[in-house]
């Protein structure tokens, strides 16, 4: 039986230049080769403790009754295959780190290359042109999790924008390959109604994906 990894693979290599033209610039489906590659709805599992540049379980004790997400570690995986840099560990352990990664985008990311985005038509238009983009929620609780995904390119209507949000991939509760931010936040109650997510860009150099 053909994995779900390679059908990703297959189908990222098969992509015509049409296709490329539907869904956002060449740059950003050579992103999403990259980001699909790692198999997000197989790896990051809920519940249990991973390698945060994997998604692998790697056996480590996780205390009875917690239910460990890990957004935080796929972006951060993520970016790192990209060539960019995001609060990952050692710098910050996986214990919520969405929320610290939220305080670092809206700090010291700037200073990284990071760009916050006025709202999230700017942040779909961003992606479609190649570039990571990341939506990122602090939970206004500082002892619980907040949430943080990666907006996909995607051809999306404004009033599609406005009703659902852009398209994402994460992990969290559920991973989704392909989803939008309405869904991929609803666990946060107010996060996508109450304006509560930030997005923020970062430029991918060519040079540091795979040919």
């Amino acid at each position: 039986m053909i994995s779900r990894r390679a059908l990703i693979m297959l189908a990222a290599c098969c992509l015509s230049s049409e296709a490329q033209a539907d869904d956002g610039s060449a740059l950003a489906q050579r992103i999403f080769q990259v980001i699909d590659a790692l198999d997000v709805e197989d790896n990051w599992p809920a519940g249990v403790h991973v390698d945060w540049q994997t998604g692998v379980p790697d056996g480590r004790y996780v205390a009875p009754g917690h239910k460990d997400t890990h957004c935080s570690a796929f972006v951060a995986a993520a970016a790192e295959h990209l060539g960019v840099y995001i609060l990952r560990p050692p710098e910050h352990g996986q214990v919520l780190l969405a929320n610290a990664q939220a305080d670092w985008l809206a700090g010291e990311g700037a200073a990284q290359g990071w760009t916050a985005l006025p709202d999230m038509y700017a942040a779909q238009a961003a992606a479609n042109a190649g570039q990571l983009v990341v939506a990122s929620y602090k939970n206004p609780d500082d002892d619980r999790p907040g949430h943080i995904a990666i907006v996909r390119p995607s051809q999306k209507s404004q009033d599609q924008i406005t009703s659902d949000g852009p398209d994402i991939t994460q992990a969290g509760l559920k991973n989704f390959f392909h989803t939008t931010v309405r869904a991929g936040f609803a666990d946060h109650r107010n996060a996508f109604a109450g304006n509560g997510i930030l997005y923020y860009a970062h430029a991918v150099d060519p040079a540091a994906l795979p040919a």
